[in-house]
Parts: structure tokens; C-alpha cells; sequence
């Protein structure tokens, strides 16, 4: 009662009685269509667990395990990535189930399911529920950050069941070695090891019931066993009687370690069986993080799509340690994390442009974790993270975008150790593995026939990332490798052809591969063509745009790219969606490019890019991604839009002007400060930026600092119904803002 009481009292005064809570404007169906391959089930913020509904056949559409489209569930999974393109996790499947139903079907390997429509299905943040109809099963899903928590409402049946599935695998996942044991009529304890993505995933849990089962069927793949079960593929049967409306609440806690910090998470986050409490902890949990931005709008679905957003921005990272610290480490050891948290399942490709900026404004408390986790990776494996989860590294994608993310962090004031964040830095771009230490002896990565050769696209990345450790090394006093990682910053250049006026891939005798077009996708660039990649060189626009031939002849390069679509004939990539002519909002290297129009002095038509990205590519609707979610990039785009600023280099401490999409918003800063974004004659047909006041004075540059944000204050936009161009001030490329 106690707790209750807590409980509710947190909920009320995060909620108040008469305004209307954030989390109900939360859709986390937004992405569960398309290709946005999000999931719509319950997780707290950047939590160990992500309890959701599985259809249970493969599929690229099914990479989070569910897809709108499809009309069965064959239960819910307690682990799922959000908007990757990586099929994995799906670990510890449960499914509720009576005699009402036994129907079978191959594509799910011949495991119980239900139908289910949208219309006896709802979701919020930190909830979801659905009923599943064959079985007339109502099923609710709440999570605390390192336990899923299940509630069925049972009709009436002498032969009710839950199944605990541990060799359901999906996609590129794989059971490797399973583990269950009977403790008692209301406890299970054991384990899933799989291989996929993550090479060597551990998941440890606890399972607890409110109610004892009257007997149960244990097996060993296909041979039944008594108290024990192990093997790639086991599973138990667990036989009930329930009454009319009867409620049954499953408790599942996790760690990556061992089943000891299983219990550890059990025993400090769900002590108890009271399906709501957890739920309002949750959702109030939520609350206040979502209340971190109010924004004004009477516009639902904009703030609908804005809080999903928001909420998306916060599925990852995700925790990796348990309440006692412990972890599987990406050296395949059990580690401590000590004064910290460890979290993984850092989408660095993706996250170190906007996400990883977003936190370092709204996640002010969680972002010495981040960083001390991407150190953890480093000292367990000599090397910082590029694409890691479950304490493992796996390599997908380029660049060694850790990087961005450590410097962003060390200007930005936060506290970790920054000698050894340096040595970590310099480790990985001095690796003696992808394509670095060719492209370190010649300037560029030479292509080669591999499928992936991406070395365009690893040329231009590296080169960012070393004027990354190149300001790094400067603020810390390494003159050498300053001047070192400088040079290597130019690299840029060496792929540059002023004949096409794009970066184009070079043979090891530097001589440009032949044929060439432009909007070609090839093997040589990642996911993109050389449209795509011709803006990546965020620390010099400056040399880029004389690179282009000047000011004007740069505008006319964005023009084209906005301009020149497809033809139908042309054959696209799953990747290439949300195309607007060459530009590709459905992947990453296009983000940034709408802003760069403030480096020639056309603001309005940066203006007029980004509210048509945030107009036509987010919608709320389960179709309303325009492509991968990516782990928080893909929204943390749409917030920084949305606000009216974005981070064009993501490590330079400066914001590029926009657009703002409200007439008011507030961002919450630690220490009682707000920063308050506000729009002067704000209406639908004032859609441009006449002029900006910062603090009441007029702004002359076409930039904010991270620290005009963090110290608090007023960003006053004015609007007007007329294009107004100016040249304003831009950050300079050899200079990092504080």
C-alpha cells in the first residue's frame, strides 16, 4: 500500500488533474508500417528491456518483430532493436494461450498464436495492450528499466497455458545453448545465448507468477524432461485454471551477466505484482522526461508526432548492467561498470549526428554514462565502439563516429576522463583494420571490387572524425597530432573532381574509376550515391563551397539535389526513400544538407526545405517514418527541426538556424533554466524567418552556441509571409564553440 501510495502520489503531481499528459500524445505505433521498423511495445527510457508483441515469421518488415500489416501474434519478446535494419534480440518469448484455439501454421514454426485487430489494440509510453482474439486472451505490457511485466485477463477455461519459448528465434537471430529451471510453482529461472548480430548475446532471467501454475510440461526440444531443461531449443508449457476475467501477471527480469543479477534487478524494481503501480511508475517516469521540451500547438497531431519523437529519441541507448553493475562486456567477460551505467546498443552511423547532440541538451544527467560506457568498450576491446549491442561489437557500417560523440561531450563540459578519451580516440583512428591504415599512407581509401568497398563514403567520414580528435588534441596541448590529425582532415579533397564537381572513388594509382554517374547507387558509397555523399564535409562547408566553384554555383548544386528525382526507370535501393529529388531523408547522410543553404546566404531556402522534411516525411501514422528509424536519429532530427536549430557539425558546439514549427517552446535545463523558443507573428502563411532576436537583442549570425542553449534564455524568431535573405555570420571551420 505503501508503495501505491508513492506510486500515485509521483503520478499526480507529474500529470496534475486537469492537463492533459505527454504520454498520452505518444504514438509508438508511428514507424511499425513502411519501413520505419520501429516496435510498439513497453520499455522505459533507454531500458534493458523493450516488451513487445511478435508476429513471429521473418522478414525485412519484421526486423522489430511486429508489422502493422499483419494480422496474427505469436507472443511477446523482451528485447527489440528500434528502427534498424539488423534482425536480433527477440529474447524470451511468452505467449498466453486456452482451449479455445490450437491452430498451427509453418511461417511461425508451428508455435501458438492469435489473430488480433488494430481496433482492440493500444499503445502509449511504457504501455501496450491487445486482445487476442482466438483466444479472447486480453494481454497488457508494462516495463520497468530492467523488468517486463505482463498482465492476461483470462475468459473462463480449465485449460488456460502460457508458454515460455526460449528457441523462438527470427531473422538473423539464433538460439546457441537455452537454460530453464523450475524453482517452484511461481518461479522460473534461466538463460538465451544466441548468436546473430551480436555474435554472443547472454540474457539472464528471472520469471515470477501471481499466481502458482498447477503443473507443468518442460521439454528439451522435443523430449520432455522434469525440473530441468537445457539445449539450443527449450520451452515450458505451464497448465492453469482460470476463472471468468481472471488476471494472471508475469514478472521477467533480466541481466546480461548472470541469473544472481537477474534476481538483483527483480529485487529492486518489481517486488511486488500490482500491474498498475508499475504502469503509472512508468508512464510517470515518461512524463517527466517528455516534459524536458512543452511546446504550444493546437495542432494534435503535430504535438502527437513531436512527443513520438521525443519518446523514440530515447529508445536507445539501452541499458546493458545490472542493479549491481555487472555486465557481459564486449570482451566477452563479466565487468563491473563502477560509479556508472553501463548502456550499449550504440547506432554511432546514425546517432553521432543528431541524436547524440540532442542528448547533450535533454540528457544532461545520462550523458556521462554514454560516454563512460563508449570508454568501457574501449578498454575491453583496445578500440571505441562502432556499431555495439549486447556487449558486443558488430561492426556494421563505417567511420569511427565514437569519436564526434566523446569531443562533443569533453567541450561541452561533461566530466569523464578526458586523457584517456583521448587515447581512445587516436586508437580508433589509428586501427590496423578498415581500409585506416591505407587511408592514412595515401589520403583516401582506395575502391576495390569488394561488394561493400563504401570507400568514398569511409574517405569522407574519417576524414570529419580526424577533425574531430584534430580540436581534441589542440584543447588538450598535442601540437603533433593537431597538425597530424589537420592534415588528415583536408583528406577530404583528394576525391574531389573538378571535372564533375563530385567525390568520386579512386583506384589504389589514384586514377578515378570509370564509368561515373551521379546518381547512380554503387558499391563505392554507403547506402547512397555521390549526390548523397557530396555534403559530407561538415568541419570545412567553407572549402566545399569553393571546392563547388563559389557561393553561387553551391546553390545551384543544392538546387539540383532537391530537384532532380528519380526517373522511373531508375532502380533504388531499400534505403532510398523519402526522396525529394536526390535528397534522401530516409537515410543519414542526407540530414544536414536543407541547412546548408545559410552558408550562402539563403536562409529562406533552407527555411523552405525544412518545413517540407518536417511536413511530408513524419507523419502520425504507423506509415509515418520515411525510412529506419535508426535507434533515435531519425526523430532527434524531427525535434531539432521542429525547434527551429540542427547540429551541421555535430561536434562544433553550434547550431544552424531553421525554422521553428511552434509558436512557443521550452526547453527544461538542469539547475531551474529554460530556454524558451518563440515565434513573432507566428501563422500559416508567415512561413519564413524575417529576423531573430537572441535575449532580446538581434542576432547577426546565422548560429547558436551549446552553451546560449544550457545557460538559459530566449530565441525570438520573426516571422513574416516573405522570403528575407541575408548573410549572416557561420561558424568558422577551425573552431569549436562552447
Amino acid at each position: 500500500m505503501k508503495y501505491l501510495l508513492l506510486s500515485l502520489s509521483l503520478f499526480i503531481s507529474v500529470y496534475g488533474f486537469t492537463q492533459k499528459s505527454l504520454t498520452s500524445s505518444v504514438n509508438p505505433f508511428i514507424g511499425t508500417d513502411g519501413p520505419g521498423n520501429t516496435y510498439p511495445g513497453a520499455t522505459a527510457p533507454y531500458g534493458m528491456v523493450q516488451l513487445s508483441p511478435d508476429i513471429g515469421t521473418p522478414g525485412w518488415d519484421r526486423i522489430a518483430g511486429y508489422f502493422y500489416q499483419d494480422s496474427i501474434i505469436s507472443g511477446f519478446s523482451h528485447t527489440h532493436l528500434t528502427g534498424t535494419g539488423a534482425g536480433d534480440l527477440y529474447d524470451i518469448l511468452v505467449m498466453p494461450v486456452n482451449s479455445k484455439s490450437s491452430k498451427r501454421i509453418e511461417a511461425n514454426g508451428y508455435r501458438p498464436f492469435s489473430a488480433f485487430n488494430h481496433q482492440q489494440e493500444s499503445a502509449s509510453a511504457g504501455y501496450y495492450q491487445v486482445e487476442l482474439t482466438d483466444y479472447e486472451i486480453n494481454v497488457e505490457l508494462t516495463a520497468t528499466p530492467r523488468v517486463g511485466i505482463q498482465r492476461y485477463t483470462f475468459p473462463k477455461d480449465s485449460a488456460s497455458q502460457v508458454y515460455v519459448d526460449l528457441g523462438y528465434a527470427l531473422n538473423w537471430d539464433r538460439a546457441t545453448d537455452t537454460y530453464i529451471k523450475v524453482v517452484n510453482n511461481t518461479t522460473l529461472e534461466g538463460y538465451r545465448k544466441s548468436t546473430g548480430w551480436a555474435k554472443d548475446e547472454r540474457i539472464y532471467f528471472v520469471m515470477q507468477f501471481s499466481k502458482p501454475f498447477k503443473s507443468y510440461t518442460l521439454f528439451e526440444g522435443k523430449n520432455k524432461v522434469d525440473q530441468e531443461a537445457t539445449g539450443v531449443n527449450t520451452k515450458i508449457i505451464l497448465n492453469y485454471a482460470t476463472a471468468e476475467a481472471e488476471q494472471l501477471v508475469v514478472k521477467t527480469a533480466l541481466s546480461t551477466a548472470n541469473i544472481k543479477g537477474a534476481y538483483a534487478s527483480m529485487n529492486t524494481e518489481a517486488s511486488h505484482f500490482e500491474f498498475d503501480a508499475y504502469r503509472k511508475q512508468t508512464e510517470a517516469v515518461w512524463e517527466d522526461q517528455l516534459s524536458k521540451i512543452k511546446i504550444t500547438t493546437e495542432d494534435q497531431d503535430q504535438k502527437a508526432l513531436f512527443y513520438t519523437m521525443m519518446y523514440q529519441s530515447m529508445l536507445a541507448p539501452t541499458l546493458l548492467s545490472d542493479p549491481k553493475g555487472a555486465y557481459k562486456g564486449a570482451d566477452n567477460e563479466v565487468n563491473t561498470a563502477q560509479g556508472f551505467d553501463r548502456f550499449d546498443t550504440f547506432s554511432l552511423w546514425d546517432t553521432f549526428r543528431a541524436a547524440h547532440p540532442l542528448y547533450t541538451i535533454i540528457q544532461q544527467e545520462r550523458l556521462p554514462d554514454f560516454v563512460q560506457s563508449l570508454l568501457a568498450h574501449y578498454k575491453e576491446t583496445g578500440l571505441l565502439p562502432v556499431w555495439s549491442m549486447q556487449g558486443n561489437e558488430t561492426n556494421m557500417m563505417l567511420g569511427y563516429h565514437a569519436v564526434p560523440v566523446v569531443v562533443d561531450a569533453y567541450f561541452k563540459g561533461f566530466d569523464f576522463d578526458a586523457e584517456l578519451a583521448y587515447e581512445a580516440c587516436k586508437a580508433s583512428a589509428t586501427a590496423a583494420d578498415r581500409s585506416i591504415p591505407i587511408y592514412s599512407k595515401l589520403g583516401y581509401v582506395p575502391a576495390t571490387e569488394e561488394n561493400e568497398d563504401w570507400s568514398v563514403s569511409k574517405t569522407l567520414e574519417y576524414a570529419y572524425d580526424d577533425w574531430c580528435i584534430a580540436q581534441f588534441a589542440k584543447a588538450l596541448g598535442k601540437k603533433e597530432d593537431y597538425k597530424y590529425f589537420s592534415k588528415r582532415a583536408e583528406n577530404w579533397k583528394k576525391l574531389h573532381d573538378n571535372k564533375t564537381n563530385f567525390f568520386r572513388p579512386k583506384t589504389v594509382e589514384n586514377k578515378f574509376v570509370e564509368p561515373f554517374v551521379a546518381k547512380e547507387y554503387t558499391r563505392f558509397y554507403s547506402e547512397s550515391n555521390a549526390w548523397q555523399y557530396y555534403w559530407f564535409v561538415p568541419q570545412d562547408i567553407q572549402g566545399l563551397i569553393k571546392k563547388t566553384g563559389g557561393s553561387t554555383a553551391f546553390e545551384q548544386k543544392l538546387d539540383s539535389m532537391f530537384s532532380l528525382y528519380p526517373k522511373p526507370t531508375d532502380k533504388l535501393p531499400i534505403f532510398s526513400t523519402g526522396m525529394i529529388g536526390q535528397y534522401n531523408h530516409g537515410n543519414e547522410p542526407s540530414h544536414h544538407v536543407a541547412y546548408l543553404y545559410n552558408y550562402v546566404g539563403k536562409p529562406s531556402k533552407a527555411q523552405e526545405r525544412i518545413r517540407e522534411i518536417l511536413k511530408t516525411q513524419y507523419k502520425n501514422e504507423p506509415y509515418g517514418h520515411c525510412g529506419n528509424e535508426d535507434c533515435g536519429q531519425m526523430s532527434s532530427w524531427y525535434v531539432f527541426s521542429a525547434l527551429g536549430f540542427y547540429p551541421v557539425n555535430p561536434a562544433q558546439g553550434a547550431y544552424i538556424l531553421g525554422i521553428p514549427l511552434f509558436e512557443r517552446a521550452e526547453i527544461k535545463l538542469p539547475g531551474n533554466k529554460k530556454f524558451i523558443i518563440s515565434a513573432q507573428n507566428f501563422s500559416d502563411k508567415n512561413t519564413y524567418v524575417k529576423r531573430i532576436f537572441l535575449n532580446g537583442k538581434p542576432l547577426k549570425r546565422g548560429f547558436i552556441t551549446h552553451s546560449e542553449i544550457t545557460n538559459g534564455g530566449e530565441l525570438l524568431f520573426e516571422m513574416t509571409a516573405d522570403a528575407t535573405d541575408q548573410r549572416l555570420e557561420i561558424p568558422k571551420p577551425d573552431q569549436v564553440y562552447k
